[in-house]
């Protein structure tokens, strides 16, 4: 029986692989989505002090390591009874933020720009971010100029720009400076403008590309995001489920998460399978990430975002179902982190000194510590002993969320590809540089 393999999967994950079986007659009989490497993170974390944890998951991922310091801290410190200052809390929120316009640009212009911009078609060679920068050297520029804010600021609030470590029991270990505040308020506004310059080539490679996007990869499921009262948020609220014909069915504080959340074990891949465990699996798939975000919320937090969301959903509707959507949306989400940025450094209490509490005492307990991640909800789950001694660990990462619907959409698409022949009746743009 004829096997089609991706191995790995470089764009987006290293240690992923794609499998295609075929029949002997060309039809398509499974796809699969391998993660067959072990990290071991919830056995490391085991005897270790609780403390140390948000020093020791951020080197789960070089992309969204603040996710997960910001994620475990939480965990701390729901299990301590800890309430950090105000300031404390707002600059964790700016953390996230910053590393959400970092990723998000990372993550449209070196991985998903290049096939819209030179064509599905075109050399790989030239189809990547180098392409991008040796074809259109200007935008090339405002796209590195965004990811540099973005990680400057991580590493002026986390200590360092990857795997930050200021996020302590009870507090912030290193306070924003008024000089630092004041420089990054001389950048933010420049920031936004490119924001919304992403946004319109953005809007243009969606609208270019709708007969695809409409065709391909259009996959009703489960939504999973974090909402505050309903408005958008990666660090703070309940977490909502939204069902495959849009109407909202939970909305759950995060402690209650394994009544909602659930993990299935394949055959094929040591990666567990995330579901909405009340309608079970497979029928509780559902998708994380910023398309899942956009369809779960009432509203963005911020005036200029929520514009772009109201033009989104006349577009392509509530909830969009349409897998290439995710750009659009990722793009929206930039848009409010460099919006609620400038908001954050306008602040009074972002420079404040009152940013940890003393006399943190260690406990016996459990908490749960949920943020959204650049793709998609990330939970950490710890149990203490009366020493702060880790007993148990449970992280539920944000590829978790996606991985069936990914399997689904892959099988998916390979049957138009192989069954359907699609590819020669997709309607695609000339593209907007010609190699």
């Amino acid at each position: 029986m004829p096997t089609i393999k991706i191995e790995p999967v470089t764009r987006l994950e290293g240690h992923l692989n794609v499998t295609i079986e075929l029949t002997d007659d060309g039809k398509v009989k499974d796809a699969q989505a391998r993660v067959t490497l072990t990290r071991f993170f919830e056995k490391f974390l085991e005897g270790r002090l609780m403390e140390h944890a948000p020093r020791i998951v951020p080197r789960i991922c070089g992309i969204c390591p603040e996710a997960h310091h910001l994620a475990s801290i939480k965990a701390v410190e729901d299990a301590w009874d800890i309430t950090p200052p105000i300031a404390a809390h707002k600059l964790r929120e700016l953390l996230l933020q910053a590393k959400m316009i970092s990723s998000h640009a990372i993550h449209f212009y070196a991985l998903a720009a290049p096939d819209f911009i030179f064509g599905p078609f075109a050399d790989p060679a030239v189809r990547n971010l180098i392409g991008i920068i040796q074809n259109m050297p200007e935008e090339a520029k405002k796209a590195i100029e965004l990811m540099r804010f973005g990680q400057d600021l991580c590493h002026t609030i986390g200590g360092r720009a990857v795997h930050p470590v200021t996020a302590i029991p009870g507090g912030q270990s290193y306070r924003f400076s008024e000089e630092s505040r004041d420089e990054y308020l001389k950048r933010v506004d420049r920031i936004i403008e490119l924001c919304e310059w992403s946004l319109e080539l953005g809007k243009k490679v969606t609208t270019d590309y709708l007969d695809v996007a409409t065709k391909v990869g259009v996959l009703p499921t489960h939504y999973v995001g974090l909402a505050n009262n309903g408005v958008h948020s990666y660090f703070d609220g309940t977490v909502r489920v939204m069902n495959p014909e849009g109407k909202i069915v939970e909305d759950f504080k995060p402690q209650d998460y394994k009544d909602y959340m659930g993990e299935y074990v394949t055959d094929h891949s040591y990666t567990t399978h995330v579901f909405y465990k009340p309608a079970g699996y497979p029928a509780g798939i559902w998708r994380a990430n910023t398309l899942a975000r956009i369809n779960v919320v009432d509203k963005m937090e911020t005036p200029i975002a929520q514009k772009e969301l109201e033009l989104f959903r006349e577009t392509l509707g509530r909830p969009s179902h349409h897998t290439f959507a995710y750009h659009w949306a990722r793009l929206i989400e930039m848009l409010e982190s460099a919006e609620k940025t400038k908001i954050l450094l306008e602040d009074p209490d972002i420079v404040s000194t009152d940013i940890k509490l003393a006399d943190i005492e260690p406990k016996e307990g459990e908490g749960v510590g949920i943020v959204e991640a650049p793709r998609g909800t990330l939970t950490h789950n710890y149990w203490s002993d009366a020493n702060g001694v880790i007993t148990k660990a449970n992280l539920i990462v944000a590829t978790n969320h996606n991985l069936h619907a990914i399997e689904v959409g892959l099988k998916q698409l390979a049957k138009k590809v192989f069954e359907e022949g699609i590819v020669n009746e997709l309607k695609l743009p000339e593209p907007m540089v010609k190699t």
